[in-house]
């Protein structure tokens, strides 16, 4: 008898255990999410058709499966989203349509205390929107911002905490391939998901900027206000930043009019974009350095989640989610009880893990407890625990654990937005922007309380499409 097959005496539920223990030994490790997930996954479903089928056909079993999954997975219609969005990003600041959003901003907020704080948040803000890439974000406003801010006196640590926490609204305002990867894993429509984060990731940007103007205004010198721009200046600084406010009315009337797919609308903003971008005089170079970085990141996030779906479908032989989810309702206590405990595991978790690779490892599992927590399927707003229905309830956990997510990109140790933003700026050591984004903790805490307490700033807009 084979190790495996001594093994395979284990009942499922304990394997999927025994694995999932393993693959997070690998990332406590060093080793990378995606790689991690993939041995634990392989590990695992040859682990459980070994014991139903002996060592050879389960082995062959196994290995079809981990060949058939990146490509399945890869050639589905709703990742197509994310190239091109990442695209729209790239080409944008290739083509200096960036540095005229963040002119524009800095010109109309700037006299505000704190003004060039407030400016790096809405222009980061109007990046989002065309660019769903949070490390995008984050490397083009720590080229633009921060030297303004350091020139006009600014500490270095609130300059670069500001690029950094902004960075992460990339995370939740359309068009997001979090969001997207969201809504493949728990199968809800991607046009639905995007269209529930505008109001949330706008919601957010204000709370960020009111921190920046109250922190300004209780800390003398903290963010010297911007002064001077007459009202012709600021009105001629628009038409530079206009191209990109054109895309986002073009990705809106695409998912809410009903005039075509979100891939369709991720489409033809890169060719809008790209078109304007070549009128502005974009030359090969910059066109090659935008199309090398999206394929760069593309590359990154397209290979955790092959490596994580190869474990995801393990869980699934393994029986995982639905025993969770029976522990999770069988819980003595209330469902939102439950849930702000759901919430904090992920802000921990979030200290260890990228975002993309945590909501792909636990979203299997935590999804359909959420969701039993809710009333289950079918349920009715009136009879739901949390006030809405599933449907409902699908997309308002999706933005709120979205809105986690971004806690991943700014915590220590591992803020990936904070080691873009020291790596960008060399004046800007780590633990300078990880001191500078701690006051924004406080703003992410305000802003997810809000969304939890009140689901109808996320499902106001799904529900106009008949979503919710």
């Amino acid at each position: 008898m084979t190790l495996f097959e001594t093994m395979g005496q284990m009942d499922s539920i304990s394997i999927g255990l025994w694995v999932t223990g393993f693959m997070l030994l690998f990332v406590v490790m060093g080793v990378r999410v995606a790689f991690a997930a993939a041995m634990a996954g392989f590990i695992g479903l040859l682990w459980i058709f070994t014991a139903k089928m002996g060592f050879e056909r389960g082995f062959l079993v196994a290995m079809k499966m981990a060949g058939t999954i990146p490509h399945s997975k890869v050639s589905t219609l709703a990742l197509s989203l994310i190239p091109t969005f990442i695209l729209i990003g790239f080409l944008a600041y290739h083509a200096g349509l960036t540095r005229a959003l963040f002119e524009a901003a800095k010109r109309w907020v700037g006299w505000l205390p704190g003004g060039m704080g407030v400016a790096t948040v809405f222009s980061a803000a109007g990046f989002a929107a065309v660019s769903g890439a949070s490390v995008a974000t984050s490397a083009v406003f720590a080229r633009i911002a921060v030297p303004e801010m350091l020139k006009l006196g600014y500490n270095k640590r609130f300059a670069a905490g500001v690029v950094a926490a902004s960075g992460t609204l990339a995370s939740l305002i359309p068009p997001s391939a979090i969001l997207v990867i969201y809504a493949i894993i728990v199968e809800q429509d991607v046009g639905a998901l995007l269209m529930a984060g505008f109001l949330p990731g706008a919601f957010s940007a204000l709370i960020y900027g009111g921190l920046v103007v109250f922190l300004a205004m209780t800390n003398k010198n903290f963010g010297p206000p911007v002064r001077g721009f007459s009202w012709k200046q600021r009105f001629e600084s628009l038409p530079g930043a206009m191209p990109i406010f054109f895309v986002v009315g073009i990705i809106v009337v695409c998912i809410y009019g009903g005039v075509g797919t979100p891939t369709e609308a991720g489409s033809l903003g890169a060719f809008v974009i790209l078109i304007m971008a070549l009128y502005k005089g974009m030359r090969w170079k910059e066109l090659k350095g935008a199309l090398i970085e999206t394929a760069k990141l593309t590359v990154m996030i397209f290979t955790i989640i092959w490596g994580v779906l190869l474990y995801v479908r393990f869980l699934g032989f393994a029986d995982l989610p639905t025993a969770f989810s029976d522990w999770i309702t069988g819980l003595d206590q209330s469902p939102m009880m439950t849930l702000v405990f759901i919430l904090l595991a992920y802000a921990v978790l979030g200290m260890f893990m990228d975002a993309i690779g945590m909501l792909l490892l636990t979203l299997p599992v935590v999804y359909p407890a959420v969701i039993a927590l809710n009333g289950g399927e079918g349920v009715s707003a009136a009879d739901s625990a949390f006030g809405v229905t599933d449907v409902g309830c699908s997309i308002w956990f999706g933005i709120i654990v979205v809105k986690m997510a971004e806690f991943c990109l700014i915590t220590p140790p591992i803020g990936l937005n904070c080691f873009v933003v020291a790596g960008v700026r060399p004046e800007c050591s780590v633990q300078d922007v990880f001191r500078g984004v701690m006051p924004f903790f406080v703003a992410d805490a305000l802003t997810i309380a809000a969304l939890v307490a009140a689901p109808g700033i996320v499902l106001w807009l799904p529900g106009l499409m008949g979503y919710a």
